[in-house]
């Protein structure tokens, strides 16, 4: 009950734009992930990058499994295995980005499309968690069992072989 697991793997790709670019983002997301991607509406207006309230400027996919696991290493192996430790929050999980798609391997440059960069943010926990977050007897989590920074970086480096610097 004490390993840590991955719950899910986020990869929020932000044009900024609603429309083509938009459009050619979520091709790219799709075609690297296996899973249709979602589309996020911008907040508020900024009428400096000229965004308007509720219109669609990002798209992201949830990986959870073994889908979440391969893509993590090949994006990781784009980053040579590094992490940031400030890439760490209070409760284990992390996020890191990438410039560039082309660089994860399996990917090939396509012109039409483009190059995007995206974001990804990966959720681990312990079995169990679901006590916290369901609906009919809701529970406490002890102390004990919250996964903390240092924990979730040596179950990175033992899985994935990555260097936290």
């Amino acid at each position: 009950m004490l390993r840590p697991k991955i719950e899910k793997v986020v990869v929020n790709v932000s044009v900024g734009k609603s429309g083509e670019p938009l459009e050619k983002a979520m091709t790219i997301l799709g075609e690297l992930t296996g899973q249709k991607p979602c589309v996020r509406k911008a907040k508020k207006t900024i009428r400096d990058f000229g965004i308007r309230k509720n219109e669609p400027i990002a798209c992201l996919v949830t990986l959870r499994g073994e889908k979440a696991r391969g893509l993590l290493k090949r994006t990781l192996q784009t980053v040579d295995n590094r992490i940031s430790e400030k890439a760490f929050d209070r409760h284990g999980n992390f996020s890191f980005g990438i410039h560039e798609h082309i660089d994860i391997t399996g990917t090939r440059y396509s012109p039409e499309l483009g190059i995007i960069g995206m974001d990804i943010s990966v959720t681990l926990n312990r079995p169990g968690y679901r006590v916290k977050r369901r609906h009919q007897a809701k529970s406490r989590i002890g102390s004990d069992h919250l996964l903390t920074p240092d924990e979730a970086i040596s179950f990175l480096k033992k899985e994935f072989g990555a260097e936290v610097v």
